[in-house]
């Protein structure tokens, strides 16, 4: 779901934490990127094939996709998922250099990944390139931590690690929409479109959320790793304390911002 340099344990962990979210929030990014039957899709910062298998659905046999991501260990994760569909296939590329060439697709969708490029306005001027006149980009990113599903978490993490603050922090730099339409402006698109979409995510308790983190699952799962214990147990309790866990079901708030617009 990001360009990310994930290792094998975070790519394994990734769909148990978060495919249930970014699944949720799919159908609209694929009505953003207003796919139909016989499209060719690429799908950049695929992770798991999440977003690759649902737009594979869309555009049906006379389609395609190709599936991206710059982690080997998730484009692995990724052919597992797909390995039996038709016309989708799955490669390790860099997402601000894409080797594909000029206008090779109806459709370029990015799901979560955007906002952990480098430069993102890099990849929107690839996006626009490989994209044939008239086909669509459509992105979905993350608004701010509060209203994140594993944001908030990285956030406390970052208070217990400064060296981490920055990373964090540019995790919610492209929820503002001005920022992302000037992006897509400045890449060339028209017929720029952005909207949030909200959802809570009701969980049976606090460990059915926070455990698949705590053993590892993704990026966030492999930075608790990497902390001394006490840290580790120190920001669970400061994560149940923010979400007034207190043994039953907890309540997550997640808002996407999901932006289109045309070539």
């Amino acid at each position: 779901m990001a360009e990310l340099s994930y290792g094998a344990e975070a790519a394994a962990g990734y769909d148990r934490a978060f495919s249930h979210v970014s699944a949720y929030f799919l159908p609209v990014l694929l009505r953003a990127a207003a796919l139909a039957p016989g499209h060719s899709v690429l799908d950049v910062a695929t992770g798991t094939g999440i977003a690759a298998e649902a737009a594979i659905g869309i555009v049906g046999s006379e389609g395609s996709v190709i599936a991206t991501d710059i982690s080997p260990e998730m484009v692995d994760r990724a052919r597992e998922r797909v390995d039996l569909l038709p016309n989708v296939t799955v490669a390790v590329e860099d997402g601000q250099a894409l080797s594909f060439s000029d206008e090779s697709f109806d459709a370029v969708v990015c799901s979560l990944g955007l906002m952990f490029f480098p430069d993102p306005g890099r990849a929107l001027r690839g996006f626009h390139r490989v994209l044939r006149l008239g086909g669509r980009a459509a992105v979905s990113v993350l608004t701010s931590p509060e209203r994140s599903y594993s944001g908030r978490i990285n956030v406390i993490v970052a208070r217990h690690v400064p060296e981490l603050a920055q990373a964090a922090a540019r995790t919610f730099a492209l929820g503002d929409a001005t920022r992302l339409r000037l992006l897509f402006a400045e890449a060339g698109f028209r017929d720029i479109e952005s909207g949030t979409e909200k959802h809570t995510f009701i969980l049976p308790s606090f460990d059915s959320y926070y455990g698949p983190f705590e053993h590892g699952g993704g990026s966030t799962g492999q930075a608790l790793a990497s902390l001394p214990e006490a840290t580790r147990q120190a920001i669970r309790k400061e994560m149940q304390q923010s979400l007034g866990a207190t043994g039953g079901p907890v309540e997550i708030e997640v808002e996407m911002r999901i932006a289109s617009a045309r070539k």
